[in-house]
């Protein structure tokens, strides 16, 4: 039988300040603010995973109380002002709750019932929205079992973290875990600006001019692309309940090697392979010749922001003209745009929609930006794999549905596995229905799997499909 405590692990003595939430903080909040309590949680950025061979749970406690020393983000609220803004309150001192599950020992070299236990909490802790004006925005959950602790769960608001921010987190914890010290590791990590430290350069003339640049160019874009990709769906009949939104996640073992073949070949990055791919699906499946995405750029390159443990990713506005030619040429001409794309994906997101909202009141025409991509490979998987050992075909499953969401036609995610590459999309079922779905996802593998195919041949006479 499995027990249940909630410890607290006390914080003093760290770091204190208020000042204005950065763009990132507000473009999160603003999102979550507008979502019914219980949609909220979706928008929650988490990780859970085992602790092999185990530690002591005093290590991992210490770990955690370390961790609050080095990121500010751990342990900030957010509260509205009363006039339309957002500050952010870093707090000095408080209390993490940790929730701790005890099991009554492994029931097995694999530690099946441990790992039940462990994903059970960390779906308890994931469906819970936070209070950021209240809360510290980290929720923690242990599982215990033969005296250690064997399992962790992360769960954070993602007004606090983003997908990137998220593996540095797990990174330090471990580390510290093992015995580094927060000053190694703070020094190790420059340089990492604190979310007051980020504010205060948005609102400084350097921040401010990076700002007017990058929406400037987003702005340019947009007058340039298609105003609608796909044709518009049937109006739906009188009173009908909006249909949910589908997800469907394609499995492929045969996909990570065939991107970095591809990726090589053609001397780009591995997320140009999929984000080429992606575009020409959409281009093929929309029946226009071109492609407009909204890329997630987790903006990490930008000096300071290397190691940032807060929410500093933003949109990227991606448009590829003839995306159904040759695949090669599309792959390399998408790599030389996107980093266009990249350059410009960090600005005030709220004054950003300000403009755009004026522009579509007196009638200018902008591009179509309902379809997203997402590439977040390099992130810590969500939970481990299913037992069953690696499986060699690719598979597509339908593992769940998602309200309904305005203003969009697809998001696609590329996610990391241990033995596969997985694609994740959600999409509006009247412009793209599960059929269409499928047709989408193979097209993205196939795409790549003859690319890869084709420029290996002369080198290996390997085929990655096989």
């Amino acid at each position: 039988m499995t027990t249940r405590q909630l410890l607290e692990i006390p914080f003093s003595s760290g770091r204190s300040g208020a000042g204005p939430a950065t763009w990132g903080q507000r473009a999160i909040w603003d999102a979550v603010s507008r979502l019914p309590a219980a949609d909220a949680p979706r928008y929650n950025i988490g990780t859970a995973a085992p602790i092999d061979p185990g530690l002591p749970l005093p290590v991992v406690l210490g770990g955690l109380e370390q961790l609050l020393h080095l990121h500010d983000s751990l342990h900030t609220r957010l509260l509205p002002d009363g006039d339309g803004g957002l500050r952010q309150v870093v707090d000095p001192d408080g209390r993490l709750a940790v929730e701790v599950r005890t099991c009554p020992g492994s029931t097995g070299p694999d530690r099946t019932g441990v790992a039940e236990a462990g994903a059970r909490l960390h779906e308890e802790l994931s469906a819970r929205p936070f209070d950021t004006a209240e809360q510290w925005p980290l929720r923690v959950g242990v599982v215990e079992a033969d005296g250690l602790a064997r399992y962790v769960s992360l769960v954070l608001s993602h007004t606090a973290v983003d997908g990137s921010g998220m593996n540095r987190l797990v990174a330090d914890l471990t580390a510290l875990c093992l015995g580094s010290s927060p000053a190694d590791l703070a020094e190790l990590r420059e340089p990492a600006r604190q979310p007051l430290e980020e504010a205060a350069f948005q609102d400084s003339e350097r921040g401010r001019k990076r700002d007017a640049g990058a929406r400037k160019q987003f702005l340019r874009k947009l007058r340039l692309g298609p105003a609608r990709l796909f044709p518009p769906p049937a109006p739906p009949a009188p009173d009908a309940p909006a249909a949910p939104f589908p997800n469907a996640v394609l499995r492929s073992p045969a996909l990570p090697a065939a991107v970095e073949r591809v990726a090589a070949a053609h001397r780009v990055s591995s997320s140009s392979v999929l984000l080429a791919a992606t575009a020409a699906m959409t281009a093929r499946l929309s029946g226009t010749p071109e492609a407009v995405l909204n890329v997630v750029v987790n903006n990490r390159f930008l000096p300071e922001l290397t190691n940032a443990v807060s929410v500093v990713a933003g949109d990227g506005l991606f448009h590829l003209p003839d995306a159904t030619a040759e695949f090669g040429d599309v792959v390399r001409r998408t790599h030389a745009a996107a980093i266009g794309s990249y350059r410009h994906a960090y600005y005030d997101k709220l004054r950003l929609s300000t403009e755009i909202e004026r522009l579509a009141a007196e009638g200018v025409p902008l591009a179509d930006r309902s379809c997203v991509f997402n590439d977040t490979r390099e992130l810590v998987p969500a939970a481990p794999e299913p037992d069953g050992g690696p499986r060699q075909e690719t598979t597509l499953s339908w593992p769940v549905e998602f309200e309904p969401r305005p203003g969009l036609t697809y998001a696609l995610d590329a996610l990391q596995s241990p033995e596969a590459l997985s694609l994740a999309m959600t999409a509006d079922p009247a412009v793209l229905p599960r059929p269409a779905v499928e047709r989408f996802l193979y097209g993205i593998e196939e795409l790549i799997l003859t690319e890869a195919h084709t420029v290996g041949a002369d080198h290996s006479g390997s085929d990655p499909r096989a």
